[in-house]
Protein backbone atom coordinates (compact mmCIF):
# COMPACT_ATOMS: atom_id res chain seq x y z
CA UNK A 1 0.00 0.00 0.00
CA UNK A 2 2.40 2.64 0.86
CA UNK A 3 4.74 1.50 -1.85
CA UNK A 4 1.51 2.74 -4.68
CA UNK A 5 1.04 5.76 -2.52
CA UNK A 6 4.80 6.37 -2.99
CA UNK A 7 4.91 5.34 -7.10
CA UNK A 8 1.66 7.89 -7.09
CA UNK A 9 2.93 10.37 -5.25
CA UNK A 10 6.04 10.34 -7.80
CA UNK A 11 3.71 9.96 -11.17
CA UNK A 12 1.83 13.24 -9.72
CA UNK A 13 4.87 15.28 -9.15
CA UNK A 14 6.57 14.01 -12.28
CA UNK A 15 3.29 15.49 -14.20
CA UNK A 16 3.10 18.82 -11.89
CA UNK A 17 6.66 20.00 -13.45
CA UNK A 18 6.07 18.69 -16.81
CA UNK A 19 2.47 20.57 -16.54
CA UNK A 20 4.07 23.59 -15.07
CA UNK A 21 6.71 23.57 -17.89
CA UNK A 22 4.18 23.42 -20.99
CA UNK A 23 1.93 25.78 -19.17
CA UNK A 24 4.81 27.99 -19.46
CA UNK A 25 5.06 27.43 -22.64
CA UNK A 26 1.61 27.72 -23.92
CA UNK A 27 1.06 31.26 -22.21
CA UNK A 28 4.32 32.65 -23.91
CA UNK A 29 2.98 31.33 -27.10
CA UNK A 30 -0.56 32.41 -26.28
CA UNK A 31 1.06 36.16 -25.93
CA UNK A 32 2.96 35.94 -28.71
CA UNK A 33 0.61 35.21 -31.26
CA UNK A 34 -2.16 37.26 -29.45
CA UNK A 35 0.11 40.25 -30.24
CA UNK A 36 0.69 38.80 -33.63
CA UNK A 37 -2.80 38.43 -34.66
CA UNK A 38 -4.07 42.00 -33.31
CA UNK A 39 -1.57 43.11 -35.29
CA UNK A 40 -2.50 41.35 -38.27
CA UNK A 41 -6.04 42.00 -37.55
CA UNK A 42 -5.99 46.01 -37.17
CA UNK A 43 -4.00 45.89 -40.73
CA UNK A 44 -6.91 43.87 -41.95
CA UNK A 45 -9.58 45.89 -40.51
CA UNK A 46 -7.68 49.13 -42.48
CA UNK A 47 -6.72 47.65 -45.39
CA UNK A 48 -10.60 46.64 -46.19
CA UNK A 49 -11.31 50.13 -45.09
CA UNK A 50 -9.13 51.35 -47.88
CA UNK A 51 -10.69 49.05 -50.49
CA UNK A 52 -14.37 49.87 -49.80
CA UNK A 53 -13.59 53.80 -49.78
CA UNK A 54 -11.90 53.50 -53.19
CA UNK A 55 -13.22 51.00 -55.72
CA UNK A 56 -11.00 50.68 -58.20
CA UNK A 57 -8.15 49.07 -56.46
CA UNK A 58 -9.80 45.80 -57.38
CA UNK A 59 -8.26 47.43 -61.46
CA UNK A 60 -4.75 46.44 -59.82
CA UNK A 61 -5.67 43.06 -58.67
CA UNK A 62 -3.97 41.11 -61.28
CA UNK A 63 -0.75 43.50 -60.26
CA UNK A 64 -1.09 42.33 -56.94
CA UNK A 65 -1.42 38.68 -57.42
CA UNK A 66 2.14 39.38 -59.28
CA UNK A 67 3.59 41.07 -56.32
CA UNK A 68 2.22 38.06 -54.05
CA UNK A 69 4.23 35.56 -56.38
CA UNK A 70 7.21 37.66 -56.25
CA UNK A 71 7.23 37.46 -52.25
CA UNK A 72 6.67 33.77 -51.76
CA UNK A 73 9.71 33.19 -54.08
CA UNK A 74 11.90 36.12 -52.56
CA UNK A 75 11.09 33.97 -49.37
CA UNK A 76 11.34 30.55 -51.35
CA UNK A 77 8.19 29.46 -50.23
CA UNK A 78 6.67 28.25 -53.56
CA UNK A 79 5.89 25.25 -52.17
CA UNK A 80 3.93 26.84 -49.25
CA UNK A 81 0.28 24.81 -49.26
CA UNK A 82 -1.05 26.86 -46.20
CA UNK A 83 -3.20 25.40 -43.55
CA UNK A 84 -2.48 22.08 -45.40
CA UNK A 85 1.20 22.41 -44.82
CA UNK A 86 0.67 23.09 -40.36
CA UNK A 87 -1.90 20.05 -40.64
CA UNK A 88 0.74 17.76 -42.26
CA UNK A 89 3.54 18.68 -39.93
CA UNK A 90 1.49 18.17 -36.90
CA UNK A 91 0.46 14.16 -38.19
CA UNK A 92 4.00 13.28 -39.68
CA UNK A 93 6.10 15.54 -36.78
CA UNK A 94 7.66 17.53 -39.03
CA UNK A 95 8.45 21.66 -38.51
CA UNK A 96 6.61 24.49 -39.71
CA UNK A 97 8.78 26.87 -41.30
CA UNK A 98 9.25 30.72 -39.50
CA UNK A 99 8.95 32.12 -43.09
CA UNK A 100 5.06 31.19 -43.49
CA UNK A 101 4.81 33.95 -41.02
CA UNK A 102 5.21 36.75 -42.95
CA UNK A 103 4.33 35.29 -45.94
CA UNK A 104 0.95 34.55 -44.68
CA UNK A 105 0.77 37.61 -42.98
CA UNK A 106 1.88 40.33 -46.08
CA UNK A 107 0.11 37.75 -48.64
CA UNK A 108 -3.21 38.20 -46.82
CA UNK A 109 -2.85 41.59 -46.70
CA UNK A 110 -1.65 41.93 -50.00
CA UNK A 111 -5.34 40.35 -51.22
CA UNK A 112 -7.44 41.95 -49.12
CA UNK A 113 -6.22 45.63 -49.67
CA UNK A 114 -6.80 45.10 -53.77
CA UNK A 115 -10.48 43.07 -53.15
CA UNK A 116 -9.19 39.17 -53.33
CA UNK A 117 -12.45 37.39 -51.86
CA UNK A 118 -10.61 35.16 -48.72
CA UNK A 119 -10.90 34.72 -45.55
CA UNK A 120 -8.64 35.48 -42.23
CA UNK A 121 -8.80 32.72 -39.47
CA UNK A 122 -7.33 30.47 -41.93
CA UNK A 123 -4.20 32.26 -42.33
CA UNK A 124 -4.31 32.91 -38.54
CA UNK A 125 -3.91 29.33 -38.32
CA UNK A 126 -0.90 29.55 -40.00
CA UNK A 127 -0.07 32.56 -38.52
CA UNK A 128 0.04 30.25 -35.04
CA UNK A 129 1.06 27.10 -36.17
CA UNK A 130 4.43 28.88 -37.40
CA UNK A 131 4.54 31.20 -34.41
CA UNK A 132 4.52 27.58 -31.90
CA UNK A 133 6.89 25.62 -34.00
CA UNK A 134 9.56 28.22 -34.53
CA UNK A 135 9.30 28.93 -30.32
CA UNK A 136 9.46 25.28 -29.63
CA UNK A 137 12.62 24.89 -31.49
CA UNK A 138 13.81 28.34 -30.22
CA UNK A 139 13.07 26.91 -26.66
CA UNK A 140 14.81 23.48 -27.74
CA UNK A 141 11.76 21.90 -26.27
CA UNK A 142 11.14 17.36 -27.94
CA UNK A 143 9.40 16.93 -30.83
CA UNK A 144 6.45 16.12 -28.65
CA UNK A 145 6.40 19.52 -26.93
CA UNK A 146 6.67 21.58 -29.80
CA UNK A 147 3.88 19.66 -31.70
CA UNK A 148 1.86 20.66 -29.20
CA UNK A 149 2.58 24.53 -28.76
CA UNK A 150 1.78 24.80 -32.39
CA UNK A 151 -1.37 23.49 -31.29
CA UNK A 152 -1.23 26.42 -28.93
CA UNK A 153 -0.05 28.53 -31.54
CA UNK A 154 -3.27 27.91 -33.68
CA UNK A 155 -5.95 27.91 -31.02
CA UNK A 156 -4.22 31.41 -30.07
CA UNK A 157 -4.81 32.81 -33.31
CA UNK A 158 -8.14 31.31 -34.06
CA UNK A 159 -9.66 32.66 -30.84
CA UNK A 160 -7.72 36.20 -31.16
CA UNK A 161 -9.72 36.83 -34.25
CA UNK A 162 -12.97 35.33 -33.76
CA UNK A 163 -13.72 35.97 -30.20
CA UNK A 164 -14.31 32.08 -29.41
CA UNK A 165 -12.03 30.73 -27.04
CA UNK A 166 -13.90 27.36 -26.54
CA UNK A 167 -14.20 26.67 -30.19
CA UNK A 168 -10.29 27.70 -31.01
CA UNK A 169 -9.34 24.74 -28.10
CA UNK A 170 -11.14 22.35 -30.16
CA UNK A 171 -10.82 23.09 -33.38
CA UNK A 172 -6.96 22.69 -33.62
CA UNK A 173 -6.88 19.12 -31.38
CA UNK A 174 -9.98 18.10 -34.13
CA UNK A 175 -8.85 19.34 -37.24
CA UNK A 176 -5.97 17.46 -37.70
CA UNK A 177 -7.50 13.09 -38.10
CA UNK A 178 -10.78 13.44 -38.13
CA UNK A 179 -12.11 10.31 -35.44
CA UNK A 180 -9.52 11.26 -32.88
CA UNK A 181 -9.24 14.06 -30.62
CA UNK A 182 -5.48 14.89 -29.26
CA UNK A 183 -6.60 15.78 -25.39
CA UNK A 184 -3.31 15.78 -24.58
CA UNK A 185 -3.30 19.14 -26.13
CA UNK A 186 -6.41 20.21 -24.34
CA UNK A 187 -5.08 22.00 -21.16
CA UNK A 188 -1.97 24.28 -22.84
CA UNK A 189 -4.65 25.12 -25.80
CA UNK A 190 -7.00 26.13 -23.44
CA UNK A 191 -4.60 28.34 -21.89
CA UNK A 192 -3.26 29.89 -24.86
CA UNK A 193 -6.69 30.13 -26.41
CA UNK A 194 -7.59 32.46 -23.16
CA UNK A 195 -4.24 34.11 -23.54
CA UNK A 196 -4.99 35.12 -27.18
CA UNK A 197 -8.74 35.99 -26.53
CA UNK A 198 -7.52 38.29 -23.25
CA UNK A 199 -4.92 40.07 -25.42
CA UNK A 200 -7.50 40.59 -28.10
CA UNK A 201 -10.16 41.78 -25.92
CA UNK A 202 -7.68 44.09 -24.48
CA UNK A 203 -7.35 46.04 -28.22
CA UNK A 204 -10.71 45.90 -29.07
CA UNK A 205 -10.36 43.44 -31.74
CA UNK A 206 -12.75 40.09 -30.52
CA UNK A 207 -15.47 40.20 -32.53
CA UNK A 208 -18.03 38.16 -34.97
CA UNK A 209 -20.06 37.79 -32.11
CA UNK A 210 -23.92 38.02 -33.51
CA UNK A 211 -27.70 38.08 -33.01
CA UNK A 212 -30.75 35.69 -34.16
CA UNK A 213 -33.63 37.37 -34.23
CA UNK A 214 -37.15 35.87 -33.55
CA UNK A 215 -35.98 32.30 -32.38
CA UNK A 216 -38.44 29.98 -32.21
CA UNK A 217 -39.34 27.16 -29.73
CA UNK A 218 -37.77 23.56 -30.53
CA UNK A 219 -40.51 21.35 -31.92
CA UNK A 220 -40.46 17.93 -33.87
CA UNK A 221 -41.70 20.55 -36.86
CA UNK A 222 -38.59 23.26 -36.71
CA UNK A 223 -36.30 20.37 -35.41
CA UNK A 224 -37.24 18.85 -38.51
CA UNK A 225 -37.23 21.68 -40.58
CA UNK A 226 -33.56 22.24 -39.07
CA UNK A 227 -32.78 19.01 -39.95
CA UNK A 228 -33.31 19.14 -44.04
CA UNK A 229 -31.56 22.30 -43.93
CA UNK A 230 -28.85 20.64 -42.20
CA UNK A 231 -28.60 17.96 -44.92
CA UNK A 232 -28.91 20.56 -47.70
CA UNK A 233 -25.87 22.52 -45.88
CA UNK A 234 -23.98 19.28 -46.17
CA UNK A 235 -24.55 19.03 -49.99
CA UNK A 236 -23.40 23.20 -50.30
CA UNK A 237 -20.29 22.19 -48.31
CA UNK A 238 -19.31 19.30 -50.54
CA UNK A 239 -19.90 21.69 -53.66
CA UNK A 240 -17.71 24.36 -52.17
CA UNK A 241 -14.91 21.98 -51.20
CA UNK A 242 -15.39 20.63 -55.03
CA UNK A 243 -15.12 24.29 -56.40
CA UNK A 244 -12.09 25.15 -54.40
CA UNK A 245 -10.30 21.93 -55.27
CA UNK A 246 -11.35 22.09 -59.21
CA UNK A 247 -10.60 25.71 -59.50
CA UNK A 248 -7.22 25.32 -57.66
CA UNK A 249 -6.35 22.42 -60.18
CA UNK A 250 -7.48 24.01 -63.20
CA UNK A 251 -5.41 26.97 -62.74
CA UNK A 252 -2.17 25.13 -62.37
CA UNK A 253 -2.94 22.55 -65.33
CA UNK A 254 -3.64 25.86 -67.66
CA UNK A 255 -1.19 28.40 -65.96
CA UNK A 256 1.88 26.38 -64.88
CA UNK A 257 3.57 29.51 -64.57
CA UNK A 258 2.75 31.04 -61.15
CA UNK A 259 2.88 34.60 -62.12
CA UNK A 260 0.46 33.74 -64.90
CA UNK A 261 -1.85 32.01 -62.67
CA UNK A 262 -2.15 34.86 -60.06
CA UNK A 263 -2.40 37.39 -62.83
CA UNK A 264 -5.47 35.63 -65.12
CA UNK A 265 -6.89 34.89 -61.38
CA UNK A 266 -7.02 38.30 -60.71
CA UNK A 267 -8.08 39.74 -63.77
CA UNK A 268 -11.34 37.16 -63.50
CA UNK A 269 -11.74 38.79 -59.66
CA UNK A 270 -11.85 42.32 -61.14
CA UNK A 271 -14.05 41.52 -64.33
CA UNK A 272 -16.34 39.87 -62.14
CA UNK A 273 -16.69 42.47 -59.16
CA UNK A 274 -17.24 44.95 -62.59
CA UNK A 275 -20.30 42.33 -63.56
CA UNK A 276 -21.68 42.47 -60.06
CA UNK A 277 -21.73 45.99 -59.65
CA UNK A 278 -20.21 45.82 -55.84
CA UNK A 279 -17.91 45.21 -53.93
CA UNK A 280 -20.57 42.11 -51.63
CA UNK A 281 -17.98 39.35 -52.83
CA UNK A 282 -14.89 40.64 -51.85
CA UNK A 283 -13.05 40.44 -49.23
CA UNK A 284 -14.39 38.40 -46.20
CA UNK A 285 -17.78 39.42 -46.66
CA UNK A 286 -19.12 40.25 -43.43
CA UNK A 287 -21.20 42.84 -43.89
CA UNK A 288 -23.11 40.33 -45.90
CA UNK A 289 -22.95 37.44 -42.91
CA UNK A 290 -24.97 40.33 -40.93
CA UNK A 291 -27.66 40.76 -43.10
CA UNK A 292 -28.19 37.52 -44.15
CA UNK A 293 -28.88 36.86 -40.10
CA UNK A 294 -30.98 39.90 -40.54
CA UNK A 295 -33.52 37.67 -42.74
CA UNK A 296 -31.96 39.42 -45.88
CA UNK A 297 -29.72 37.64 -48.71
CA UNK A 298 -29.05 37.59 -52.37
CA UNK A 299 -30.68 34.03 -53.45
CA UNK A 300 -27.52 33.62 -56.09
CA UNK A 301 -24.89 35.48 -52.94
CA UNK A 302 -23.55 31.89 -51.88
CA UNK A 303 -22.92 30.43 -55.51
CA UNK A 304 -21.37 33.82 -56.69
CA UNK A 305 -18.88 33.59 -53.13
CA UNK A 306 -18.04 29.56 -53.48
CA UNK A 307 -17.11 31.04 -57.60
CA UNK A 308 -14.80 34.48 -56.37
CA UNK A 309 -13.42 32.33 -53.44
CA UNK A 310 -12.48 29.52 -55.36
CA UNK A 311 -11.08 31.77 -57.95
CA UNK A 312 -8.83 34.03 -55.89
CA UNK A 313 -7.45 31.18 -53.83
CA UNK A 314 -7.06 28.56 -56.94
CA UNK A 315 -5.16 31.76 -58.72
CA UNK A 316 -2.45 31.83 -55.60
CA UNK A 317 -3.84 34.40 -53.73
CA UNK A 318 -3.64 34.13 -50.15
CA UNK A 319 -6.25 34.00 -47.21
CA UNK A 320 -8.29 31.90 -45.60
CA UNK A 321 -11.31 29.77 -46.73
CA UNK A 322 -13.48 29.97 -42.87
CA UNK A 323 -14.95 33.39 -43.02
CA UNK A 324 -16.20 32.67 -46.66
CA UNK A 325 -17.72 29.65 -45.54
CA UNK A 326 -19.46 31.38 -43.07
CA UNK A 327 -20.65 33.48 -46.37
CA UNK A 328 -21.78 30.84 -48.02
CA UNK A 329 -24.09 29.48 -45.25
CA UNK A 330 -25.28 32.31 -43.74
CA UNK A 331 -26.78 33.30 -47.64
CA UNK A 332 -27.95 29.81 -48.83
CA UNK A 333 -29.68 29.64 -44.96
CA UNK A 334 -31.23 32.79 -45.13
CA UNK A 335 -32.77 32.00 -48.69
CA UNK A 336 -33.86 28.70 -47.38
CA UNK A 337 -35.67 30.06 -44.49
CA UNK A 338 -37.24 32.77 -46.38
CA UNK A 339 -37.98 30.06 -49.27
CA UNK A 340 -40.09 28.31 -46.69
CA UNK A 341 -41.18 30.97 -44.19
CA UNK A 342 -39.39 30.05 -41.34
CA UNK A 343 -37.17 32.33 -39.40
CA UNK A 344 -34.94 33.29 -41.60
CA UNK A 345 -32.03 34.85 -39.12
CA UNK A 346 -31.94 31.12 -37.33
CA UNK A 347 -32.00 29.05 -41.04
CA UNK A 348 -28.79 31.28 -41.50
CA UNK A 349 -27.26 30.92 -38.08
CA UNK A 350 -27.74 27.30 -38.98
CA UNK A 351 -26.39 27.65 -42.44
CA UNK A 352 -23.58 28.94 -41.16
CA UNK A 353 -22.47 26.08 -38.45
CA UNK A 354 -24.01 23.58 -40.88
CA UNK A 355 -21.74 24.60 -43.80
CA UNK A 356 -18.39 25.03 -41.52
CA UNK A 357 -18.70 21.84 -39.88
CA UNK A 358 -19.13 20.38 -43.65
CA UNK A 359 -15.98 21.68 -44.75
CA UNK A 360 -14.15 21.27 -41.79
CA UNK A 361 -15.09 17.50 -40.47
CA UNK A 362 -15.32 19.36 -37.04
CA UNK A 363 -18.52 18.89 -35.50
CA UNK A 364 -17.82 19.36 -31.86
CA UNK A 365 -15.57 22.91 -32.84
CA UNK A 366 -18.92 23.89 -35.28
CA UNK A 367 -20.88 23.29 -31.98
CA UNK A 368 -19.00 24.98 -29.80
CA UNK A 369 -18.67 28.15 -32.09
CA UNK A 370 -22.31 28.42 -32.77
CA UNK A 371 -22.89 28.96 -29.00
CA UNK A 372 -19.95 31.69 -28.66
CA UNK A 373 -21.17 33.60 -31.55
CA UNK A 374 -25.04 32.93 -31.34
CA UNK A 375 -25.37 32.09 -27.62
CA UNK A 376 -27.13 29.19 -25.69
CA UNK A 377 -30.89 29.67 -26.61
CA UNK A 378 -30.33 27.85 -29.94
CA UNK A 379 -28.50 24.82 -28.81
CA UNK A 380 -31.03 22.03 -30.00
CA UNK A 381 -31.04 23.34 -33.43
CA UNK A 382 -27.36 24.19 -33.67
CA UNK A 383 -26.49 20.31 -31.90
CA UNK A 384 -28.98 18.99 -34.98
CA UNK A 385 -27.80 20.76 -37.44
CA UNK A 386 -23.93 19.92 -36.35
CA UNK A 387 -25.08 16.33 -36.37
CA UNK A 388 -26.71 15.73 -39.74
CA UNK A 389 -24.32 17.79 -41.65
CA UNK A 390 -20.86 16.20 -39.88
CA UNK A 391 -22.68 12.50 -41.06
CA UNK A 392 -23.85 13.20 -44.68
CA UNK A 393 -21.20 15.76 -45.86
CA UNK A 394 -19.22 12.80 -47.22
CA UNK A 395 -15.21 12.80 -46.90
CA UNK A 396 -14.65 16.06 -48.35
CA UNK A 397 -12.59 18.56 -46.68
CA UNK A 398 -11.14 22.27 -47.42
CA UNK A 399 -7.75 20.39 -46.19
CA UNK A 400 -6.63 17.57 -48.51
CA UNK A 401 -3.91 16.64 -45.72
CA UNK A 402 -6.68 16.07 -43.06
CA UNK A 403 -7.09 12.69 -42.74
CA UNK A 404 -10.39 10.76 -41.77
CA UNK A 405 -9.41 8.07 -38.94
CA UNK A 406 -12.92 6.61 -38.43
CA UNK A 407 -15.89 5.83 -40.76
CA UNK A 408 -18.48 8.95 -40.51
CA UNK A 409 -21.65 6.01 -40.40
CA UNK A 410 -20.03 3.11 -39.07
CA UNK A 411 -17.52 2.25 -36.03
CA UNK A 412 -14.90 1.49 -38.43
CA UNK A 413 -11.00 1.88 -38.41
CA UNK A 414 -10.64 3.66 -42.39
CA UNK A 415 -7.82 6.15 -42.12
CA UNK A 416 -8.30 7.77 -45.71
CA UNK A 417 -7.74 10.92 -46.74
CA UNK A 418 -9.95 13.57 -47.60
CA UNK A 419 -11.21 14.63 -51.07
Amino acid sequence: MNELLKDEFHHVLASSRRMIKILFYSILCGIIVGFVSCGFAALMNFVTTVRQSCPVLILFLPLAGLLIVGLYHLLHNEQDTGTNLVIAALQSKDDVPLKMAPSIFIGTIITHLFGGSAGREGAALQLGGSIGSSLGHAMKLRDIDTHLIMMCGMSAAFSALFGTPMAATVFSMEVISVGIMHYSALVPCVVASFAGYAIASHFGLSEHIFGISNLPDFTLKTGLIVVILAMLCALVSGLMCISLHTFSALFQKYFQNPYYRAFAGGTIIAVLTLLTGGQDYNGTGVQIIVKALAGTAFPAAFLLKILFTSVTLGAGFKGGEIVPTFFVGATFGCLFGNLIGFSPSLCAAVGMVSVFCGVTNCPISSLLISFEMFGYEGMPFYLLACAFSYALSGYFSLYHSQIIVYSKMHTTFINRNTR
